[in-house]
């Protein structure tokens, strides 16, 4: 099966569960449901927007290095013969 078949039979599985709901019900579905759409969304823009910019430090570029090259941590062990 490719995945436009495998989503068809997933929505159509859903589409026989709902049928036997309410009016009320379905209409309740379709709001939460538009709902989770608009937020997925907004949440994907705000994170693609995200991923640009310039680095925003109050730190200059000689303590940042610093900060760098205090932070490493050696681990490796010489072991004699």
């Amino acid at each position: 099966m490719r995945a436009a078949e495998i989503n068809t039979t997933i929505v159509d599985g859903y589409i026989g569960l709902l049928d036997n709901l309410s009016t009320n019900n379905k209409l309740d579905l379709i709001t939460k449901l538009t709902a989770s759409i608009k937020t997925d969304l907004s949440n994907k823009k705000s994170s693609f927007k995200k991923a640009f910019g310039a680095f925003d430090s109050k730190k200059t570029a000689e303590e940042i290095i610093e900060e760098i090259r205090n932070s490493r941590v050696s681990t490796r062990q010489i072991e004699s013969f």
